[in-house]
């Protein structure tokens, strides 16, 4: 297979998979910073019931693709051996607290604009900067510097920074046995918790919306690691994340003769425009513009912490919190963590006005 015919294979089946992730998320208002301000606001925990099931759906799907060599996930960029614990933690921070200013995470973003949300394209447009700028411009320097704290588990004999090569290190047992029991810890004892919860069970849109996202994630993983496989020139094994491929999307689109389409600009554009049916059919699609000045401010700081945090961290709520989490990645439960705590200080934030007191709230709380 051509290296261009295997392009535009991986871009089309990106394009579909996209497409039924942006119809799937309109339809049963997947939403991970909404799952957190369930959580803040109402103690409802059903759509983070969602995302966890999403995980561990991805999860062993994902580990079972790995485990019948299908694709290799080792070759994504989840598992080097280079452990960029710092990135994950600032990087989820900011990611999560800018989500709650510009209202929705890097996936919320472009389903919104599916459903004309004119908010979002502005979003949109700012966190693609910011994502780019971080990956090579002027922030990047501050990114690079920042690389010299990961940690090089290399030294320590390891290939990687999967959980299963670390536990198989640690204990002596075979990485396959070692990879089948964390599927079953973690990815079984993740459906456990959300499927003994009663409400959740009667929420069918809240089941159905983990459930489609998570076998999204693992089609991902196929669609780029069995399509895109290439003996002489494979392309790169990766599944759904959404900030750095929304700056490859506008790199895409301002110089289309120099840029290549991948899974993840395709990906982008396959959810905006699942999205769009879904709320054309379902007749939700609205124009939605700034209530005001503060408004847009909020809008411009989330987007600018949302693209900078997300790269630092190697991905997003999907990117780190669903996709990173399947490959059973050391660096994804410190990222997810870490937007779980920034969207919580950004949802108090904004009820206490003040940084000080959101953190107050927060601690003082804990």
């Amino acid at each position: 297979m051509s290296d261009i015919a295997a392009t535009t294979i991986v871009g089309a089946g990106a394009f579909v998979v996209g497409s039924v992730f942006g119809w799937t998320a309109q339809k049963t208002n997947f939403c991970t910073m909404g799952a957190i301000s369930d959580i803040v606001f109402m103690g409802d925990w059903r759509r983070f019931r969602a995302w966890m099931l999403a995980v561990a759906v991805a999860i062993i799907g994902t580990q079972t693709l790995q485990l019948t060599g299908l694709v290799n996930i080792g070759k994504s960029i989840y598992l080097t051996p280079n452990l960029g614990w710092a990135g994950a933690i600032l990087g989820g921070a900011m990611f999560g607290f800018g989500m709650t200013m510009a209202g929705g995470c890097g996936n919320k973003t472009l389903v919104r604009i599916g459903g004309g949300n004119l908010k979002s394209v502005i979003v949109f447009l700012v966190l693609g900067f910011f994502s780019y700028m971080t990956l090579r411009g002027l922030i990047a320097l501050g990114r690079i510097q920042m690389e010299a704290l990961n940690l090089n588990l290399a030294s320590l004999g390891l290939a990687s920074q999967g959980m299963p090569d670390i536990l198989a290190k640690i204990t002596g047992l075979p990485a396959a046995t070692a990879r089948m029991l964390l599927t079953a810890l973690v990815g079984g004892g993740l459906a456990l918790w959300c499927f003994k919860d009663a409400e959740f069970r009667g929420s069918g849109h809240d089941v159905i919306g983990g459930l489609v996202i998570g076998l999204l994630i693992v089609g991902g993983w196929a669609v780029s690691g069995i399509l895109g496989a290439d003996e002489f020139e494979p392309l790169p094994v990766t599944s759904f994340t959404f900030v750095a491929p929304i700056g490859g999307a506008m790199q895409y689109l301002m110089s289309f003769t120099g840029a290549t389409i991948d899974f993840g600009i395709a990906a982008v554009g396959g959810v905006i425009f699942g999205s769009f049916l879904a709320a054309r059919t379902g007749g939700s699609f609205q124009l939605e513009s700034f209530t005001g000045t503060d408004d847009l401010l909020r809008h411009l700081l989330g987007a600018a912490l949302m693209g900078t945090g997300g790269v630092l961290a190697l991905g997003c709520t999907v990117g780190q919190g669903i996709t990173g989490m399947s490959t059973l990645a050391l660096s994804a439960p410190i990222a997810l963590g870490s937007i779980v705590f920034g969207g919580v200080l950004g949802m108090k934030y904004l009820e206490e006005g003040t940084l000080p007191g959101a953190l107050k709230a927060v601690f003082g709380r804990a």
